[in-house]
């Protein structure tokens, strides 16, 4: 995922929404230091251990505990996001058996809109949007961007093989109308059983890959 937003744009601003412990947003900064992180997460828990996180590694950022849903995007992130990057619940509620567990529900089912919209209201003139969504959603994730007024520009597809349908979808959204789709080639996470492909090998060891 960070690998795949630091292509979209390495900005001096990234807002992460839904940022849970600050996993992506400090895998951005990897790409792009210097970067200024500015983390949205509803989960007070999950927030406490992003600002910990964010501590550790010396980055320069900020953990805001809002539910984007309840409340919508903070004002003071509005408009100035050269990057927003999201991995939000992959299940629309009533789609799907709910967890049990409270917040492992809360990670799992949520509405996308809310991101979406957010999204839409922090990026800049110039920004972009990455977000990662289950494969077979896609016409979901891209009526729901439309809707906000956000168009798709970049797709790239997971899959666990080669053999294997998609499972994930890696998208760039810009603000603006649709049109000018690039579809990229896939990801395959793995070459055979217990042993990694060699792109994911190099994403996973941080260190930059070619693709063929």
């Amino acid at each position: 995922m960070a690998a795949f937003a630091a292509e979209c744009d390495r900005g001096r601003s990234v807002v992460d929404l839904g940022a849970g412990v600050g996993a992506v947003a400090l895998a951005l900064s990897h790409f792009a230091p210097g970067a200024r992180l500015e983390l949205v997460e509803r989960d007070d828990t999950l927030a406490t251990l992003a600002e910990e996180n964010l501590s550790l590694a010396h980055a320069d950022g900020h953990v805001h505990r809002v539910d984007l849903e309840q409340h919508g995007l903070p004002e003071a992130l509005r408009g100035k996001a050269d990057l927003v990057v999201s991995n939000p619940p992959y299940f629309e509620p009533g789609t799907t058996r709910e967890p049990s567990q409270p917040r492992q529900r809360a990670a799992d089912v949520g509405s996308l809109s809310p991101f979406l919209r957010a999204a839409a209201a922090a990026l800049g003139s110039r920004g972009r949007a990455a977000f990662v969504y289950p494969a077979r959603s896609l016409p979901l994730l891209l009526a729901r961007a439309e809707s906000a007024g956000l168009a798709a520009k970049r797709l790239r597809l997971v899959h666990s093989t080669a053999q294997s349908p998609a499972r994930l979808a890696l998208i760039e959204l810009r603000p603006g109308k649709s049109g000018g789709l690039s579809i990229e080639p896939p990801l395959v996470e793995w070459c055979e059983p217990g042993k990694r492909s060699s792109e994911l090998g190099a994403l996973t060891e941080g260190r930059a890959v070619g693709r063929t």
